[in-house]
């Protein structure tokens, strides 16, 4: 092998290989020599965050390369459908504009047209983003107020929400009928992986598909699927955090009861006819309470943002109700667990005196933003519960991909999918349970274990009479069948002008 002396030669004395072959030969050693010198200086929490990452590699590579097999022919309908809707919604505004305000021509997806119709035609105050008038989602969130307005908006809101969903259906997949993600496992501040296109410029982020377009992924032949979901387990989180710094078992207890939403609207309305059967429990907190919305929605919708020191303007214009009925639940919220507030107060102080934190996992992060600014404050808030959650998850998707119970096929920030052969599920579902359980050390003799929920089935979506191939909550003895899927599916893929056909 011939040796290069890169500190002795000439580069223009080189042949074009061997610029090439020094080129990468040093970007290789120079890299390494960096390597060798940083790794000293990282931190116990650093470092073990650094070699965890490196073994998340095999499973992500796996899932990158494996991909998620579409129905294509259900793709096409569902698209169709949507099209259809949005065409019918059209119409609809249209003549309500025509015939409401007298505004002949309008075009919705004009902002000239917007603007015109909510602050000429209907005298909207207006309202003003970076000192210019806006009609965007935020600034039509805010016109609902007005009585008026609310027709034309929750027109507008629904179909720009319908052709965001046919553009994530319009997503360009492989020619194997194979979408394929790129999950980026430093994606994120918390640990927390995120997802964008493959490597060959195709898919998309597969990690925030809403519940109404899943049903689109489906296992492979003679293979089902297994969603597998901690279990409230940001909540399991805030209550380990608590726990250890105040020794406050009183949230992390209502989590372990199995329904930490229930629990919760016991605690905040006690002179309710409670029975101490969960079941007869969650169906009285089911029961409304205001403008449709139930005492059990109170709980877990405003008291997640509670969790995280959400305010009640914000979460009431988030959970679409008034600010009076947040402000009070906060009020009884706060008092059936007050380590809440003391644990934000705890955070305030590490940051503002340290400018980091290290969550229940080890993971140490520092905050670069300014440390008297309610924005770091909220994201330090956060970073415990996602980061620890996040981690847990992972810890427990890299014993399974180490055991090769199953294959991984998709994975949902708080969930992971897995595909396997459908005549072993009894078999196969347990150990993957018994797999996922990562137990996580707390102090004063206790330790964190976040249960999972699973469901099975033979695309993503929820089972429903429209979809009787979707996950359903696991059972063993499963007697259901997978139905013939609609149209197309084992039929030749070709492309034509970037486009999918079939043959």
């Amino acid at each position: 092998m011939k040796i290069i002396h890169t500190d002795q030669v000439e580069p223009k004395s080189l042949r074009p290989w061997e610029r090439s072959q020094v080129y990468n030969g040093l970007d290789a050693c120079v890299t390494t020599e960096v390597l060798e010198v940083l790794l000293p200086q990282l931190s116990e929490h650093t470092s073990a965050t650094y070699a965890f990452s490196r073994a998340l590699q095999g499973p992500v590579l796996e899932m990158r390369l494996r991909g998620v097999k579409i129905d294509l022919a259900r793709r096409q309908q569902v698209i169709g459908e949507f099209e259809s809707r949005i065409t019918k919604l059209e119409g609809q505004l249209y003549r309500l504009v025509a015939d409401g305000v007298g505004f002949h021509g309008f075009n919705w997806r004009s902002y000239k047209d917007l603007q015109e119709l909510f602050y000429d035609y209907l005298k909207i105050p207006v309202i003003r983003k970076w000192g210019r008038p806006t009609t965007d989602r935020n600034a039509r969130e805010k016109m609902e107020a007005y009585l008026i307005a609310r027709p034309f908006i929750s027109h507008i809101n629904r179909i720009a929400d319908l052709g965001k969903k046919i553009s994530v259906l319009q997503t360009e997949i492989d020619p194997d009928g194979r979408i394929r993600t790129s999950y980026n496992i430093a994606g994120t501040n918390t640990g927390r992986f995120s997802s964008s296109l493959s490597e060959f410029g195709t898919g998309g982020n597969l990690q925030n598909v809403e519940e109404s377009l899943r049903s689109i992924f489906i296992a492979d032949k003679g293979m089902k699927l297994a969603k597998f979901d901690a279990k409230q387990g940001e909540s399991y989180c805030v209550g380990a955090t608590e726990w250890n710094l105040f020794k406050d078992g009183r949230y992390l207890d209502a989590c372990e009861t199995g329904d930490i939403h229930t629990a919760t609207t016991r605690q905040c309305w006690p002179n309710l006819p409670w029975t101490g059967d969960l079941n007869r429990d969650k169906a009285l907190a089911e029961e409304p309470y205001y403008r449709g919305h139930s005492r059990r929605f109170m709980a877990k919708k405003i008291g997640h943002g509670s969790n995280y020191a959400g305010q009640p303007s914000t979460l009431a214009q988030q959970a679409k109700v008034e600010v009076w009925p947040v402000e009070e639940f906060q009020i009884k919220y706060f008092r059936a667990y007050p380590a809440h507030l003391r644990w934000h107060a705890w955070v305030e102080t590490q940051i503002k005196q340290k400018g980091w934190l290290v969550n229940l996992t080890g993971r140490k992060r520092w905050f670069f933003g300014r440390r008297d600014d309610q924005e770091t404050l909220r994201k330090a808030i956060a970073y415990d519960p996602q980061g620890s959650l996040a981690d847990i998850v992972n810890h427990g998707m890299l014993n399974v991909f180490h055991q090769r119970t199953a294959a991984l096929y998709m994975h949902d920030h708080d969930a992971i999918t897995v595909q396997y052969p459908e005549e072993k599920e009894d078999e196969i579902v347990p150990r993957i349970l018994e797999q996922l359980r990562y137990e996580v050390p707390l102090a004063h003799g206790r330790s964190l274990t976040i249960p999972y929920d699973c469901k099975v089935g033979w695309n993503k979506g929820d089972w429903s009479k429209e979809n009787p191939n979707g996950l359903k909550d696991y059972v063993p003895s499963d007697k259901r069948h997978r139905e013939k899927e609609v149209g197309l599916l084992d039929r030749p893929v070709y492309r034509t002008h970037g486009r999918l056909g079939f043959g």
